[in-house]
């Protein structure tokens, strides 16, 4: 019979646990509860072979801390029927593990509860998808907002070349004898007794209302008009290349998110058939062990198994709840919404040309090159405007004005004329053109640098769908092997040719292959989208409908 010394039930080593790991309550109630869990399985079974009336330490230093010894009988690996109180201490044993067991529905509930607040969605195809993020997602917003304002600046910098004319009302009351004898002559009151000596010396004080408007005409103001407009022109071009940058970032995006949710999905029925299949062999098993057709080792093994693949379940199930949210943060719609996707991350063939085409490409279409390129065109707009600031400026301008003392009545007149100003010495100039050049010749290096990082992309995002397309063959290929392998082991084991452990490797093996097929065929995906991105191509999402 199997003693504990110590500890006398499964509660026991579920309350030393627990008080282990009473610091962790900033972990989320599914992960402490889950890997709670694991640590007690992995400390029950670490220990499970040993000889008979021997004495182990089955809580090691990277287990519970807990000092517990247990007394175990050895078991034969010979497939004949136990004595009845080897029998009865193997039920025991494996009884415990299904009481283990049982925590994995419980772990699948709190994990997967959160299934029960997503919003049901509509149809959703990957053309509406990208409609949908093109009309809602804040980054277009932002990027349009961008837009007015550059085309708000090239407005502002073309009404550079307009007349300007503005009215001023001035009102001045003053004894100076000066302004006295001109307001006088402004307001036509000016007459013979005003040329006294002492009214022209000593005046008293006047009052003068003036109204005027101003016209100004500038015709030539050392290109800094001229410069401004083709500044103003350029940033336009740069806004609207930053907003075919986002468009195209924005389809990748929602291409990810998209085919990202089918992945988890995948992902998600693989772990659940998994489960499924591995709960019938529990099943199977624990017949044949109650006939006493199979030893212990070979039940736990199993359900050890099915621990493991549920582990793999509960993952997957959060996996796709945040595959889910990451296509509704795009879409920008609520997190919890679940749509039905309509296009399937099925099988398909891309076609890309050659690498050195793709590059050249890219080099024309890609709009960071293009935005490269324009920055270059502004800094010599700034070299032109630096050297403008050695030639004259030509305004013309024209006033016409009315003085009088009460606002209702006076003399009126006018002026017309031309102005040409030309700065003689300016220290400065010939720095502010240094400057320019300077900063030109950086734009150029980085136009140049700008290439460089784009051809790079290119070639990686080439090579990773080549890559890509030659391992969702290798994958398709693997999981039929697998699924062959997996065959095999359970009718040698089903006939006593082989252990159990070689059956769970192989069923392991089909799990990995139709994981790494799911996960070669979403790269596949991502690297032609990856690469029509990197070539400046992405301007749709119709390559991967149809």
């Amino acid at each position: 019979m199997m003693t504990l010394r110590r500890m006398g039930s499964l509660s026991a080593l579920k309350r030393s646990a627990t008080s282990r790991r009473a610091s962790s309550e900033s972990f989320p109630a599914t992960v402490l509860l889950f890997e709670l869990y694991r640590q007690l399985i992995i400390c029950y079974f670490s220990q499970r072979r040993f000889r008979k009336n021997r004495v182990v330490h089955v809580f090691e230093k990277n287990c519970l801390t807990q000092v517990d010894y247990i007394r175990i009988y050895s078991y034969n690996q010979v497939k004949v029927r136990p004595t009845y109180e080897e029998g009865a201490d193997m039920r025991l044993r494996s009884g415990w593990f299904h009481f283990l067991l049982f925590l994995w529905p419980v772990l699948a509930t709190v994990s997967l509860s959160a299934q029960e607040g997503m919003i049901p969605g509509s149809a959703l195809g990957l053309q509406q998808a990208a409609e949908t993020a093109l009309a809602k997602n804040p980054m277009m917003a932002a990027v349009e907002s961008g837009q007015l304002v550059a085309g708000a600046q090239l407005e502002e910098a073309r009404a550079g070349r307009l007349p300007g004319l503005q009215f001023s009302e001035t009102y001045t009351n003053s004894n100076n004898p000066v302004f006295v004898f001109g307001s006088l002559l402004e307001q036509g009151r000016f007459g013979p007794q005003n040329f006294a000596i002492d009214a022209l010396n000593q005046p008293g004080s006047i009052s003068n209302f003036r109204s005027a408007l101003n016209l100004r005409l500038p015709v030539f103001n050392r290109s800094q008009v001229s410069g401004r407009i083709a500044q103003a022109e350029i940033g336009e071009q740069v806004a609207e290349t930053v907003a075919e940058m986002a468009r195209q970032q924005l389809r990748f995006g929602v291409v990810q998110a998209y085919f990202g949710v089918q992945v988890a999905e995948a992902r998600k029925q693989v772990s659940d058939e998994a489960v499924t299949s591995t709960e019938a062999e529990v099943e199977r098993l624990r017949d044949l062990f109650e006939t006493g057709r199979v030893v212990a080792s070979e039940l736990l093994a199993m359900e050890v198994q099915l621990a493991d693949f549920r582990q793999q379940q509960i993952q997957a199930a959060g996996d796709l709840l945040t595959a889910y949210a990451a296509l509704n943060t795009v879409l920008a719609q609520p997190l919890l919404t679940r749509s039905e996707l309509t296009v399937q991350l099925a099988e398909r063939a891309f076609k890309l040309p050659p690498l050195n085409e793709l590059i050249e490409q890219a080099l024309a279409s890609r709009p960071e090159y293009r935005q490269a390129v324009l920055e270059t065109e502004l800094r010599q707009q700034d070299v032109r405007m630096g050297r403008g600031q050695y030639l004259p400026d030509l305004n013309l301008f024209a006033s016409f004005g009315q003085s009088s003392r009460n606002l209702t009545d006076g003399s009126t007149d006018f002026a017309v004329g031309a102005s040409v100003t030309f700065n003689i010495v300016d220290f400065g100039r010939g720095a502010r053109v240094r400057q320019a050049v300077a900063g030109r010749q950086a734009a150029e290096a980085n136009m140049r640098r700008e290439a460089d990082a784009i051809r790079l992309q290119v070639v990686k995002a080439y090579q990773n769908f080549l890559a890509a397309q030659e391992r969702v063959g290798v994958a398709a290929g693997s999981v039929e092997q697998a699924a062959e392998s997996f065959r095999i082991a359970q009718d040698r084991h089903g006939v006593g040719l082989t252990t159990v452990t070689e059956v769970l490797r192989a069923q392991t093996a089909v799990v990995k292959s139709r994981m790494n097929l799911v996960g070669a065929r979403y790269d596949y995906y991502m690297g032609y989208a990856q690469s029509l991105l990197a070539a400046g191509r992405l301007s749709d999402v119709n390559a991967f409908v149809n």
